[in-house]
């Protein structure tokens, strides 16, 4: 088994062979256990998130649910890092502190450790909106494009793309609405 690709075991394990399954976790063990660990700091959390990774994998496997031809270790990267930002979602690490007299809650809000868990989750939440703006038809996505990223007007927008104003309008209404469908379908969850 350690001769195949990933690939065929997927294939083989969907088949039937649990070996095939217990391939692709040893091969890709060391990688994603040291992947979620780099970001949790912690290895409880990491073999409970690690666990997770694995049994989403197994559950979208036997639905037939993955499609993702040849690409099964970033596939199965991408899954265990939605469950560390999961898992900081959950658990926002603010400390407890008491304000005294020599201390000050205010001190800490300088502290750029605590908000990296934060910048994490921000970054994570504008490569997912940006994947699902480029789903929408290009009309929607220039005009949200437009108005979102470039902060133009309607009366801009509208000049530029040589419609009328009402246009751009509606244009604007059909990409929020397509988007909010995107995020549906995909699951995606865009809240801190």
């Amino acid at each position: 088994m350690e001769q195949l690709q990933d690939s065929q075991l997927v294939r083989n394990y969907i088949a039937g062979n649990e070996q095939a399954l217990e391939a692709l976790i040893y091969r890709h063990k060391q990688r994603v256990y040291s992947f979620i660990y780099s970001k949790v700091l912690d290895r409880d959390v990491t073999e409970d998130i690690f666990q997770d990774t694995f049994i989403k994998v197994i559950r979208t496997l036997k639905r037939g649910r993955y499609n993702e031809e040849g690409k099964f270790l970033p596939w199965v990267m991408r899954i265990s890092h939605n469950l560390v930002i999961d898992h900081f979602r959950r658990n926002t690490r603010m400390p407890k502190f008491e304000e005294r007299d020599d201390f000050s809650i205010f001190s800490v809000l300088g502290d750029s450790s605590l908000n990296a868990e934060r910048k994490m989750i921000k970054a994570q939440v504008e490569e997912d909106v940006k994947e699902l703006i480029n789903e929408l038809p290009s009309d929607q996505r220039d005009v949200l494009v437009m108005r979102i990223y470039k902060d133009m007007s309607f009366k801009e927008i509208a000049e530029q793309t040589d419609v009328s104003i009402n246009t751009a309008l509606g244009r604007m209404r059909y990409a929020l609405i397509n988007l909010r469908k995107l995020v549906e379908k995909h699951n995606i969850i865009l809240t801190e």
